[in-house]
């Protein structure tokens, strides 16, 4: 049998709402959770676990710790400290980038030769560390990216123009943050591009970037009223996983490395990328106009000023 092993590190909410989502999904026959505080880990495989006997899953579900990735199929990596009220994601990168610094030292040594797969934020740096500090091939390390940005901005896409959000053929690309943008000359509503319907309609591109501003302030607005947000970014990421063990060849707005796509070389950001059960298969690199050209290298530049301040 197909060993279909996933390791999380990181039991808080974003973890234990992937690890639910996964649960409730299937699909993996082990799923090992990891934290810094064994216990937590042990009480939130115990309760995952009770519920089996009313599930379709067969997993088998336990806590452990670091020698349970040499084995792993993909070691997902959730922990680190959390988004407050007010705080942009780049403010974490000091702290997190040395929670993800010892997390990621810890998985290699374990003889680990999976996938890695991270959501600690900020996402396309802490993607960048695992990177640096594990020295495997960035095809097989990928962030969550600007994947749940995405899905932010189908649903309200979908709520405006009244249609499932599964018709809405969208991408937020760049920073998992304030620089993210849509390119909005490659956004369809079916097989109709949503220019054109913006026109028919006599709105202006001011009603479609309000929009985009929603989804840009969707983590604000959410971490304000309930602290943290995490139900979404869980569906995400057993989105990704099951990506990769079906080997779905599916396209994600994921963030992964750049080798010269969109003029940009040695940075993990967010692009729409072809996966596959070896990780990124392909970067598709969308011909910008030259509008979404100057946001992406703005988005770019912000991310390569903050890795030229990281010590690792």
């Amino acid at each position: 049998m197909e060993k279909r092993k996933v390791v999380l590190v990181g039991t808080g909410f974003v973890g234990m709402s992937f690890a639910y989502s996964l649960f409730n999904q299937g699909g993996v026959n082990e799923l090992v959770l990891i934290d810094v505080v064994k216990e937590k880990a042990e009480g939130e495989a115990l309760d995952l676990a009770h519920g089996l006997a009313y599930s379709h899953s067969k997993m088998e579900i336990k806590s452990g710790d670091y020698d349970e990735c040499k084995d792993a199929s993909i070691v997902v990596i959730t922990a680190g400290i959390a988004q407050k009220p007010g705080q942009t994601r780049l403010e974490l990168v000091e702290t997190n980038s040395k929670i993800i610094k010892s997390i990621t030292e810890q998985v290699i040594n374990s003889g680990f030769k999976g996938i890695f797969v991270v959501a600690s934020n900020p996402v396309d740096i802490m993607t960048y560390v695992v990177q640096k500090v594990s020295k495997i091939p960035p095809s097989k390390i990928i962030g969550s990216g600007t994947m749940l940005d995405t899905a932010r901005l189908r649903f309200l896409l979908g709520e405006k123009f009244k249609l499932d959000a599964t018709n809405v053929h969208a991408y937020v690309m760049g920073e998992h943050g304030d620089s993210s943008f849509v390119p909005w000359e490659h956004t369809y509503v079916g097989c109709k591009k949503i220019i054109d319907i913006i026109k028919q309609r006599h709105k202006t591109m001011k009603d479609l970037e309000q929009i985009r501003e929603d989804v840009k302030n969707a983590a604000y607005e959410i971490i304000e009223k309930k602290k943290a947000t995490y139900y979404g970014i869980g569906i995400a990421l057993t989105k990704l996983v099951k990506a990769i063990l079906d080997d779905e060849k599916t396209i994600l707005t994921v963030s992964t490395y750049l080798n010269g796509e969109y003029n940009e070389n040695g940075i993990f950001i967010g692009v729409p990328a072809i996966i596959t059960n070896k990780g990124v298969r392909e970067v598709l690199e969308l011909p910008l106009d030259e509008t979404s050209k100057d946001k992406f290298a703005k988005s770019a530049q912000i991310l390569k000023d903050t890795i030229n301040n990281l010590n690792i």
